[in-house]
Parts: structure tokens; C-alpha cells; sequence
């Protein structure tokens, strides 16, 4: 069936890579096999209402039933709302028409003595007043409501949403026509996350501790869900795992600095008062672990659901690995800490690049995801020039699935890469991925070899660029996908 998706007007290039990774969560798609894990044919079928921009917040999507939509619309960060449309047109006359030739048999249920009802009014690209909101409430007395109106808790929740014509650039997409659209609500994001788990009022903070939302958007691409076990190899302070342990996930981190995932700033200012202060389960382990050198033995493989994290790329702060920059170059030799030293012994570590930093990830992935498992990153995206890099690390076990790219700087953007473990990690493969690797680190951005992207970002503009001032004027106001 077919359904009216309205999402939030932000972080536009997320929206559907997170709908749809929910979708399948969800049993959309049919229930998961374990001897089939082929993401070619899970895609849902979108389409756009007449006149509308790909950008627009209003798409139809189309889904197997109205428990899979409720679902969806309830876990969601960027659904604003999910409704089954009873009409739509481009005046108040066709939507009447609409609404009236749409089955009785499918209005009447809701229309019945013993229910309540809501009637909401909501505009895109233009602010209603009250008064223009119940003039448009009293113009739907063609709909034979019987029931109750209550305010606060209905039984049913139906929504009038209309767009504003906006042919410029007014920081909303264009719409050529008004459209307007009714419908019964069946499911809507619960925003209230957000104010509740944002970074200010957190217990413990770090540098790089990722956003609330953008947190959540992860865990959503990860499918975090009860029974599952989610693993972050650049933990920080915990951040990520926060946002899968809310779904009911389990969750277990690692980190190359002990004094992080050891020690924090105290007995009551560490990773695990995190979860306290939002009454979250523990992680099952905090580990202080190299990605270099993952400290997993040989034979364990498959253990992880997901792995969800956000690498350090050298714009925040720059990767490490073990080793110290003496005993890599072989000036100095392998060391045994004492037994009386062992408990405040802080170990030496070198630069890690991102290239090497990347390629142990996916590895890692290789061997530690189920089948089927999930592995979210982040990766950075340098532009030169209006060019975008697109060139993004492969692995032969895995299938990328989705993209979600925002623009950080006019210069550097940054890349949320989801992928799928599709085939089971054998040394051949082991091979292959090496082999990829090393033409990876060769055709790519000289700067993201060396590791040099934090000078790449904030070095200055060329002083000859004479255009380098654009006045406001010339500026659009639309940012696309990039909002």
C-alpha cells in the first residue's frame, strides 16, 4: 500500500538511507534467511507528489502493511509523520473530491461514535495563523466525523498539510503549485530524543563526541535492536554505544587510550556514568585495543551485529596506533613493562593514516560481523576545486548500501558509509581486500595517504583567488541536500 511519508527538512541526504535500513529492519522485505544476504532487490519503491522537487519533505513510499509504516514512522529520527492519504489536490475543491471518492470501507472505521479525533493543521514554506488553521478545519465538514474531539490523547490523529508555491530561492525546495494533503496519521518520530540526549547536558565529553541526532541516524543505519551486539573500536566516550544501547542493543567499545575508557575524569566522570545518567545498560566491555592490532584471537570470528563508529580522519584529532615512532623504525627493541609499573603505564603509540586506519577497519569488519551485519562509518570527503572525491574503500565481504554525505565546510564534507556483510571472510578474500587496498592508497587523494587532511581543511584560500569574496546576493539561499 501506498503511504504519505513527511520527513523533517534537514539532513536531507539521510533520509531515505535511514528509512530504508528501518524498512529492513522492520520485515519490509520479506523475513532475513541466513543463506540469503543479497541487498540488490531490498529497495522500496518512492515516488514524488506532482510538482515536487526530489529535496521535498512529502514523498510517497510504498510498504507492505500499516505495522511495518507505524514501526518505522515510531523509530525514525527524520519522519515527521507517516499517513495513510485519504486526498490530495492542487485547491480545497479537488482535495474535497479526493476525499470523498475514497473507499468507505476504508474511512468509516475511523469516523465511528466510540472514537476521538484530532484534526492538525501543519503548512510547508509558509506560516498559518490560528485562524486561517480552523477556517481550514471548519472546510472539512464533508467528512462525517461521529466520533469525540480530544486534544490531548485521540484515538485517531489526522493531519491537513499544504505546500506554498516557491519558485525562488528561499531556502526550501521549489514547488511549482500548491499541493495540499489529508490523511490519517499512522506513526511519527519521537524528537524528544534529541533535548534528551544532547551533548550539553551529557556527564562526560570528548573532542570528538558525535551529535545526538546524528548518533541515533547511526544506530538506526546499524540496526540496533534488542538481542543484538554492537561494537565501537574508536569508542571515545561512549557517544555511539549511547544511542544503540537506547534502542536495546548490546553494546562493547574499545578505545587506544586507556585513560579514556579506564579513568575518565573521575570514579563519577567516565564512559560508564554515561550510561548511568540515562539509565542505559552497561557495555558488556570497555577494552583499551589497538585497531592496528585487534587483541580478538585467531579462531573467534562473528561476534558483532554491528560495528558503528566514527574514525579518526585528522581533523579533530588524528589517529594512533601501538608502537612509539623508535620501536616502529627498529631503534629500539620490544620492551617488557615491569609488573610494579603495569598499573599507570601509559604505552607509546605512532601516527596511524587513515588509508591504514581504514583498511584494519574493514578487516576487522571481515572477520567479527555475522553475516548480514552491519558496519557504519564515517569518511572523509575533501573537494578541490568544486570536484568531489568519490572513491570510496571497498571489501570483498561486503556490499556498500548507502551514502548519506553534509557538508562540513565549502572545502570538506564528510561521507556516512553503510555497508552489508554479504560473503563469508576466508584468506582468499583476505587477499583480495589486500589487493584492493594497496590500489586504493594508490589512486587516492595525496593528502589522505599522508594522513594531512586537518591542513588541507583549514589552510587558507590561495591569495590570488580574486573571487574569493562572494557577496551575500550572489549566494543561494537553497543548500539542496546539503542542509
Amino acid at each position: 500500500m501506498w503511504y504519505l511519508c513527511v520527513f523533517y527538512h534537514r539532513l536531507l541526504d539521510y533520509r531515505k538511507p535511514e528509512f530504508e535500513s528501518l524498512a529492513d529492519l522492520f520485515g519490509a522485505f520479506g523475513d532475513k534467511r541466513s543463506s540469503d544476504f543479497n541487498t540488490q532487490d531490498k529497495v522500496l519503491q518512492w515516488r514524488l507528489p506532482k510538482h515536487h522537487h526530489p529535496d521535498s519533505p512529502f514523498h510517497f513510499v510504498h510498504l507492505p502493511s500499516e505495522d511495518v509504516a507505524r514501526k518505522i514512522a515510531n523509530r525514525s529520527i527524520l519522519v515527521k509523520g507517516i499517513y495513510e492519504l485519504w486526498g490530495e489536490g492542487n485547491d480545497f475543491e479537488e482535495l474535497e473530491e479526493a476525499v470523498k471518492s475514497y473507499p468507505d470501507e476504508r474511512k468509516l472505521p475511523y469516523l465511528e461514535y466510540e472514537s476521538t479525533f484530532k484534526i492538525t493543521v501543519d503548512s510547508f514554506g509558509k506560516v498559518l495563523s490560528l485562524q486561517e488553521q480552523n477556517e481550514r478545519i471548519q472546510g472539512l465538514s464533508y467528512i462525517p466525523f461521529k466520533g469525540r474531539v480530544n486534544l490531548k490523547n485521540p484515538d485517531h490523529n489526522f493531519w491537513l498539510m499544504e505546500t506554498d508555491e516557491n519558485e525562488t530561492n528561499n531556502g526550501l525546495p521549489p514547488v511549482v503549485k500548491r499541493r495540499i494533503f489529508f490523511g490519517r496519521e499512522i506513526g511519527g518520530a519521537d524528537r524528544k530524543l534529541i533535548p534528551m540526549y544532547q551533548l550539553k547536558t551529557r556527564n562526560y565529553l570528548g573532542p570528538t563526541a558525535m551529535d545526538a541526532e546524528m548518533a541515533f541516524l547511526m544506530a538506526n543505519q546499524a540496526q540496533a535492536a534488542p538481542g543484538k551486539l554492537v561494537y565501537d573500536p574508536f569508542v571515545g566516550t561512549g557517544s555511539i554505544l549511547v544511542s544503540a544501547a537506547h534502542f536495546g542493543a548490546m553494546t562493547m567499545g574499545a578505545d587506544i587510550d586507556i585513560r579514556v575508557v579506564r579513568d575518565g575524569r573521575g570514579p563519577d566522570c567516565n564512559v560508564w556514568s554515561n550510561f548511568k545518567q540515562y539509565g542505559l545498560p552497561m557495555p558488556i566491555g570497555l577494552l583499551r585495543a589497538d585497531n592496528n592490532l585487534p587483541p580478538w584471537r585467531p579462531g573467534l570470528k562473528e561476534v558483532f551485529d554491528g560495528i558503528i563508529c566514527d574514525p579518526p580522519y585528522g581533523v579533530r584529532a588524528g589517529g594512533r596506533k601501538s608502537g612509539g615512532r623508535k620501536l616502529l623504525k627498529g631503534i629500539v627493541g620490544p620492551y617488557t613493562v615491569p609488573d610494579d609499573k603495569r598499573a599507570d603505564h601509559i604505552p607509546s603509540t605512532a601516527a596511524y593514516t587513515l588509508v591504514e586506519c581504514v583498511h584494519d577497519l574493514l578487516d576487522l569488519a571481515a572477520r567479527m560481523l555475522v553475516m548480514g551485519g552491519r558496519l557504519v562509518f564515517f569518511y572523509p570527503v575533501l573537494r578541490e576545486d568544486g570536484s568531489v572525491e568519490t572513491h570510496f574503500p571497498e571489501h570483498p565481504c561486503f556490499k556498500l548500501v548507502a551514502t548519506s554525505e553534509q557538508m562540513l565546510s565549502s572545502r570538506y564534507s564528510r561521507v556516512l558509509l553503510t555497508m552489508v556483510k554479504t560473503s563469508l571472510y576466508t584468506e582468499e578474500l583476505a587477499l583480495a581486500a589486500r589487493i584492493k587496498h594497496l590500489e586504493f592508497r594508490e589512486n587516492h587523494l595525496k593528502w589522505l595517504e599522508n594522513g594531512n587532511l586537518h591542513s588541507s581543511v583549514f589552510s587558507p584560500a590561495d591569495a590570488e583567488s580574486s573571487d574569493s569574496k562572494v557577496s551575500k546576493e550572489s549566494k543561494l539561499k537553497y543548500r539542496g541536500k546539503y542542509v
